[in-house]
């Protein structure tokens, strides 16, 4: 009998990644925390790759649809696997937000706001750099995300 390979079985809260995170992750991952603007390691971050769950690994975000929202975070137009990513009521701070978290590893990622680029879809997913692990486009196959190459592909067959 063959066992069915779900999404679930590959990223999951990985108890050994939790304990590797450095104290600004945890808090921001495990404690719902933001970081500052324009002082966290991917906010101007130009690389061509894939952004990933720090703790889970789950694909969440490709640089293809990265933009400069001048926010000081790295923001996207768009997850890479929509069902990787869960959309929350935030009411904290006085207002009501979207809060956007991981799907398997159940981190605490960002908000998502609907000041995005029209042609774009109109959505900005503010995301916080200490919740995510960056994966170059060189590094992809190496790192087991072979199958995202796809995505920069079509980006440089449109151009």
């Amino acid at each position: 009998m063959v066992k069915e390979l779900h999404v679930s079985d590959n990223y999951r809260k990985d108890p050994e990644a939790v304990s590797r995170l450095t104290p600004e992750q945890y808090r921001v991952t495990q404690k719902s925390a933001t970081e500052p603007p324009f002082r966290n390691e991917f906010w101007d971050n130009k690389e061509p790759g894939i952004y990933v769950d720090v703790v889970s690994g789950e694909p969440l975000f490709a640089s293809t649809d990265k933009y400069d929202s001048r926010s000081g975070w790295p923001s996207f137009t768009v997850p890479i696997e929509k069902a990787n990513v869960v959309e929350k009521k935030d009411r904290s701070l006085f207002m009501t937000r979207t809060e956007v978290r991981s799907a398997h590893g159940d981190s605490h990622l960002g908000h998502v706001f609907d000041d995005g680029p029209a042609e774009a879809g109109g959505l900005r997913y503010c995301i916080n750099s200490a919740a995510l692990r960056f994966i170059p486009l060189d590094d992809l196959e190496r790192e087991g995300y072979g199958e995202y190459r796809k995505l920069f592909d079509q980006t440089r067959s449109a151009s």
